[in-house]
């Protein structure tokens, strides 16, 4: 089945949009991030796509162009860890009720709960491993830090409480990483990226791609240097860049082109039905806004206030994200390095909300 992009109609961009991209210009200039790329489809059009500011707060930095590649942070586990857990599910390769000890043993402690932890948990982010840890302070190396994660303590009983996991999906990627056999960003790379013509998302960019990359930190306690084309996360670093959590950098265009397929219900890479199973907001734990991989909107949602309750979409801690309306068929990308020059500014949470109205309001007319 050939790859259907969405056609290029950004001609009155400028005007249509010019409230959402307002927010954008004084997000930067109120120094919520130097850096950010826009991409909006709706219905079979390609309505947005803009580039907005340099790549650090200096005059003579350079500028952002549309094809500006930034680092997704955790937007790597839809477009990446999930979406090769949708095609793993879809073959009959992947049982999301198989306990995680059956793939990964090493995950076994004296802790008799860890017997209880499935495939569908890690995805929902309910199995009761804590949010994040700090692993790349003792482990030095990724045998040790994958180590580390498998002997993660849980912070609650599995099934109990949705609590959004790093650790979660860098285990689930491993357990992927065992049954395709095969490594995660190579698996995406001819089964997800190439299908979707994504030219412009890699993990681990090559050198040549570092000066069309925005730095985001300065990283000075743990890697001592300015972090520019590798990837932001110090785990997924230690790990070699290539992780389920984190690690993926791609361009607004192919973020777009991504979203748009899901929003033809996979095509040509999944089916509808396996799209609309993962997409679906679990209803355990109670309360969860959590699908599978993909998280929903709740109130209040980074969102904002008009995407419809089916939407599902992702966000990354270096101040990116994706989220995708199919009743209104529409997707909205926005990428930025809010983490530049160091990760205190949360501004962002403020100007993602505001863009996604503005930009439903102008497709809309809402006053």
């Amino acid at each position: 089945m050939s790859v259907q992009f969405p056609v290029p109609d950004c001609a009155v961009q400028d005007t249509q949009f010019a409230r959402a991209f307002s927010v954008i210009e004084k997000a930067i200039l109120e120094r919520a991030f130097p850096a950010a790329a826009i991409a909006v489809t709706h219905g079979e059009r390609f309505v947005a796509h803009k580039a907005f500011g340099r790549f650090t707060y200096e005059s003579n930095s350079a500028k952002v162009l549309p094809n500006t590649v930034f680092d997704l942070a955790s937007v790597t586990k839809v477009v990446a860890t999930t979406t090769m857990a949708m095609i793993l599910y879809e073959r009959g390769l992947l049982d999301l009720d198989l306990p995680i000890l059956s793939l990964v043993p090493e995950f076994h402690t004296d802790d008799p709960r860890r017997k209880q932890v499935t495939v569908r948990m890690l995805l929902a982010h309910s199995s009761g491993l804590p949010a994040y840890e700090k692993l790349f302070l003792k482990a030095k190396t990724r045998e040790e830090l994958l180590a580390a994660t498998f002997s993660t303590p849980l912070a609650n009983d599995p099934g109990s409480k949705a609590e959004y996991s790093d650790i979660g999906f860098i285990i689930l990627g491993v357990a992927l990483e065992r049954i395709a056999e095969e490594l995660l960003n190579h698996f995406c790379q001819h089964q997800v990226f190439g299908p979707l013509g994504m030219l412009r998302t890699v993990f681990n960019p090559p050198p040549t791609w570092k000066n069309a990359t925005p730095p985001t930190a300065d990283d000075k306690s743990f890697r001592r240097r300015i972090i520019q084309g590798e990837v932001q996360d110090e785990n997924a670093s230690v790990l070699g860049g290539v992780a389920g959590h984190a690690g993926l950098f791609a361009d607004a265009a192919d973020v777009a082109a991504f979203a748009h397929a899901m929003l033809q219900g996979g095509q040509p890479i999944l089916r509808r039905e396996t799209v609309a199973l993962f997409r679906r907001r679990e209803t355990t734990p109670a309360g969860t806004s959590r699908a599978l991989g993909w998280d929903t909107p709740s109130s209040p949602s980074q969102s904002g206030k008009y995407f419809s309750p089916d939407s599902f979409g992702h966000l990354g801690y270096t101040g990116t994200s994706l989220w995708i309306d199919p009743q209104r068929h529409l997707s909205v990308t926005l990428l930025t390095n809010r983490t530049w020059p160091d990760c205190s500014n949360q501004v962002i949470k403020q100007v993602r909300p505001r863009v996604h109205d503005a930009i439903l309001e102008a497709l809309e007319q809402k006053p």
